[in-house]
């Protein structure tokens, strides 16, 4: 397992750290779409609330689930994407990169949990 928090960390942290974990753990997994999901949640965290988040990344056998969990008891919404800077594009992203998404509630706010599972290989 690894995890990421904030303040001390950034998105660029969070990727470097999620991509060291694919590399040495689940090497089957998309790491373009693992890194862009990893992105655009902790984009969101530090965009829309006002306090903490903490990334895990965990992997079992034939998966790998990715945590982000922050201060906001507040879903994400998916918007209309506005082309001209102000979002809405990272939700729809991560719902369809990600296997699986699901959101729980945490006392303090939320986990947004993505989960992959390793593809059966042909043979």
């Amino acid at each position: 397992m690894v995890v990421v928090d904030s303040p001390l960390a950034d998105s660029a942290t969070a990727r470097d750290a999620a991509a060291r974990f694919l590399v040495e753990h689940c090497p089957w997994a998309d790491l373009d779409a693992v890194l862009l999901v990893v992105s655009e949640l902790v984009a969101n965290a530090a965009r829309h609330t006002a306090g903490w988040w903490r990334l895990r990344l965990s992997a079992g056998p034939g998966e790998l689930v990715v945590e982000l969990d922050d201060s906001s008891p507040h879903h994400p919404v998916a918007r209309t994407p506005d082309f001209g800077g102000g979002g809405g594009f990272g939700w729809p992203l991560v719902l369809r990169l990600a296997g699986r998404v699901e959101i729980s509630p945490l006392p303090l706010g939320k986990t947004v949990r993505t989960i992959w599972t390793r593809p059966a290989t042909a043979g």
